[in-house]
């Protein structure tokens, strides 16, 4: 499995790094600012999503003990990341895929981000998280992440004109549709929550 783990790890880095070229290159192609660009690499959600899931493969990895390897390795954690990054692909396929047609590394960059390390870490999830340690309460607190993340970006999005997210656009949209999209996306992420907590109780529990 740690051989399985490893190559999910690097997958994970090569989508994140392709994209992040990818993203580099044309704002100096453009002359823009290249700190601009990295600001905007991390504010997609596919891209916060898939950081933390290579991170958390990379601890895996990691023999030597140490604060931050407990914390992303701790159940709890791991499997809000892995509600997270199941969201980002169903959200991808059914939102977005159909508004582009990416080719070269962008195609890779895109399959990598959001079918393929979904996958594998759902994978990852199913064989390797410790189970029998998640209760309702959990989800309580995972779905902070998406809802300071919607903040971030309409704050963004106001001070720059600029949104992440064609669903998420205030200036096409308006304020009330895109709460609407929002409410929808955080409601779909509660309704995975309680199936990843649910799965958690059905699967054999590991001694703790």
């Amino acid at each position: 499995m740690k051989r399985v783990i490893a190559a999910s790890a690097l997958a994970g880095w090569v989508g994140l790094a392709i994209q992040q070229y990818l993203i580099l290159y044309s704002r100096w192609d453009a002359g823009a600012s290249l700190l601009g660009g990295l600001i905007s690499f991390f504010s997609f959600f596919t891209v916060l999503t898939n950081t933390l899931v290579v991170v958390v493969l990379s601890y895996a990895l990691v023999s030597r003990d140490s604060a931050a390897k407990r914390f992303f390795l701790a159940p709890p954690v791991s499997s809000a990341i892995a509600a997270s990054i199941i969201v980002v692909s169903l959200a991808y396929n059914l939102l977005l895929r159909h508004l582009w047609s990416p080719q070269g590394f962008q195609f890779i960059a895109d399959e990598l981000l959001h079918d393929v390390m979904p996958v594998l870490f759902v994978v990852y999830w199913w064989r390797c998280v410790p189970k029998g340690f998640l209760r309702l309460k959990h989800i309580g607190a995972w779905v902070i992440y998406p809802v300071v993340y919607f903040a971030y970006v309409l704050l963004r999005g106001h001070l720059l004109g600029q949104y992440q997210y064609p669903f998420i656009d205030v200036d096409t949209l308006g304020y009330p549709q895109v709460f609407v999209n929002a409410g929808g996306i955080l409601v779909g992420f509660i309704v995975i929550a309680l199936a990843v907590v649910g799965l958690d109780k059905i699967l054999k529990p590991t001694r703790h």
